[in-house]
C-alpha cells in the first residue's frame, strides 16, 4: 500500500511543493474556525473566507499543470486570494468571531505563504529569464 501511496502522491508533482502543502494547512485551519460560525451568521463572511483560503491551493495546483507563465499569473491569484483571507481575518476578529491568538496566527501564515508564492514566482521568472538567453 505504501508503494502505491507514493506512486499517486509523485504523479501529482504539485503536493510536492511545501508552499501547497502549507495553502492547504492553513485552509484546513479556516475550516476548523468558520465551521462553528457558520450559523450564527448564516455562512456569509465563513464561506467566502473558506473559498479564499480554499483557491490558495487550489491555484498552486492548477497552474503547476500549466506552462511557467500561466503559473506564475496564477501563483499570482494565489497571493491575492491570501490578501483577501486577510481582510476575512481581521472583519472576524473585529466581530469577536476570532480571538487575539487566532488572528495572529492566520496573520503569520499569511504571510509566511505570501513570502513562499513570492519566492517561487521569483524563481520561476529567473530561470524564464535564463532560458530567453540560450
Amino acid at each position: 500500500m505504501d508503494a502505491e501511496l507514493e506512486r499517486t502522491f509523485t504523479f501529482f508533482r504539485f503536493e510536492e511543493l511545501r508552499v501547497y502543502r502549507k495553502a492547504l494547512d492553513y485552509s484546513t485551519w479556516v475550516i476548523k474556525h468558520t465551521l462553528p460560525l457558520y450559523e450564527k451568521e448564516y455562512g456569509l463572511l465563513s464561506k467566502r473566507f473558506n473559498s479564499s483560503a480554499q483557491k490558495i491551493a487550489l491555484n498552486i495546483a492548477e497552474g503547476s499543470a500549466l506552462n511557467r507563465s500561466q503559473f506564475i499569473n496564477h501563483l499570482k491569484i494565489a497571493k491575492s486570494m491570501v490578501r483577501s483571507c486577510l481582510v476575512y481575518t481581521s472583519i472576524a476578529r473585529q466581530l469577536d468571531y476570532l480571538s487575539n491568538e487566532d488572528e495572529d496566527y492566520s496573520r503569520n501564515q499569511l504571510m509566511e505563504l505570501t513570502k513562499m508564492i513570492g519566492a517561487l514566482i521569483g524563481s520561476l521568472q529567473r530561470a524564464e529569464r535564463f532560458d530567453e538567453e540560450k
